[in-house]
């Protein structure tokens, strides 16, 4: 038979460890409660629906804001990018060759953050007068205010000297958050039209799918469909390069025609999304903002991290949540893939080149347009592919495996193109 005494006790120290518990919940609680008041205002200010300033916006977040203005600092280059605002044609002469007819060969300079994104754009010379404003579509807050102003079409068809060339701020919340609840949103059409053609509704993303859409709304390919230059994305068959190639293959698309080889060319634009949709970490359900803009704890509250760069800057939130190796060994293999990678990627220029210049031989020789037609088919095969990495900003890491296969073909259809042109050239010369 059970001692009454013992049961006595049993129940005094039960009742105890529940009281016990129930004040240091308690403390906890008064403690975060603190901790978050320190951080945010107990009355929040209502942001207006179409506030463009960042500042207006940090007097509710400022811990937000405070990251957020360090998108201007220039931290230097990492192993492949960087905030270095360098000139690339000075650093790869070779670029000259490859946009040869096109004004990516008189200007193309490494991206700053998103606090420049305005700037950079008026200060390039790929901007003039006959530049159509679809180009700053992604580059300002102010965009979201004028579409709703003047219309997407006609945004679109306007000059960008006319509208964009005068606005003054950047990238900032307006672009990804809505003003009345916080939430993420995608407010890009363009994005939002590509994804309808894939019968997928971006108002039912969950919030993780939209930690990357919000992204993926601007850092992407596109083109400018039509005579009304409408933005528009190659996704309707797929977001690989192979299919984003069929798809402008079927269209008839073409950006320029190349000044030395005469193939129809396409410039691939920043395909970092459709990239990264081939890699591990989207498989794994690892979004953008994870590793570019990771969680930090302030004091006892968790908050977004809005400088938002290469997790080779913030290796222990970036990646070590995940990850459990050093910072020395992460950023090893970092490297690793993407010498491997950049190793591929020099192979395939310098093939391209080599068929770029064996056209040139065969027309010099006497090749007809027609003649020359299939060599000019693969220079634009191989030369797209080299560029859907090149203008990546992850050097493959986004999706390793998938960009060294991208990059063999690309070497592989630039060789293709040169055997083509130095057959011609052998068959003119035997007659």
């Amino acid at each position: 038979m059970a001692n009454p005494i013992n049961k006595k006790y049993f129940l005094i120290f039960f009742v105890t460890a529940l009281v016990t518990v129930g004040i240091t919940l308690l403390l906890i609680n008064v403690f975060e409660k603190k901790q978050e008041a320190q951080l945010y205002p107990s009355v929040f200010k209502p942001v207006g629906d179409h506030e463009t300033d960042p500042k207006v916006w940090g007097e509710n977040f400022p811990y937000e804001y405070d990251t957020y203005l360090k998108t201007q600092t220039n931290e230097g280059p990492t192993y492949y990018g960087g905030s270095d605002n360098y000139q690339k044609l000075d650093k790869y002469p070779v670029l000259k060759t490859l946009f040869a007819g096109y004004p990516f060969s008189e200007d193309y300079r490494e991206e700053r953050g998103h606090y420049w994104a305005i700037t950079d754009v008026k200060e390039t010379k790929r901007v003039n007068d006959n530049t159509p404003n679809t180009c700053i579509s992604c580059k300002s807050s102010q965009v979201l205010v004028d579409v709703e102003k003047m219309g997407t079409e006609a945004f679109y068809k306007a000059m960008f000297k006319d509208v964009g060339a005068h606005y003054d701020k950047g990238i900032g919340c307006l672009d990804c958050h809505n003003p009345k609840t916080m939430e993420l949103r995608v407010s890009r059409p363009g994005f939002i039209e590509a994804m309808q053609r894939r019968g997928i509704d971006v108002t039912k993303a969950t919030r993780e799918q939209m930690r990357s859409y919000v992204c993926g709304q601007c850092h992407v390919e596109y083109y400018f469909k039509g005579e009304g230059k409408y933005l528009t994305f190659p996704w309707d068959k797929g977001l690989s390069v192979d299919s984003i190639e069929a798809y402008y293959d079927e269209y008839g698309f073409k950006d320029w025609d190349h000044e030395t080889s005469g193939a129809p060319m396409i410039k691939m634009q920043h395909p970092e999304f459709e990239t990264w949709s081939t890699g591990i970490h989207a498989k794994s359900g690892v979004t953008c903002v994870d590793c570019h803009m990771p969680y930090e704890r302030q004091g006892s509250v968790k908050v977004t991290n809005h400088w938002i760069k290469s997790p080779l800057r913030n290796i222990n939130n970036a990646c070590q949540t995940c990850h459990k190796w050093s910072e020395q060994e992460l950023s090893n293999r970092v490297k690793t893939i993407q010498d491997r990678v950049y190793e591929q990627m020099m192979r395939s220029e310098t093939a391209i080149v080599d068929a770029i210049n064996a056209i040139k031989a065969a027309k010099d020789a006497g090749a007809t347009d027609e003649q020359l037609k299939e060599a000019r088919k693969l220079h634009r095969r191989a030369q797209l592919r080299w560029d859907f990495v090149a203008a990546e900003n992850s050097m493959g890491f986004h999706s390793p495996q998938e960009t060294l296969k991208t990059l063999g073909n690309a070497i592989d259809y630039a060789r293709q193109s040169q055997l083509a042109a130095e057959k011609l050239i052998k068959s003119i010369a035997a007659k």
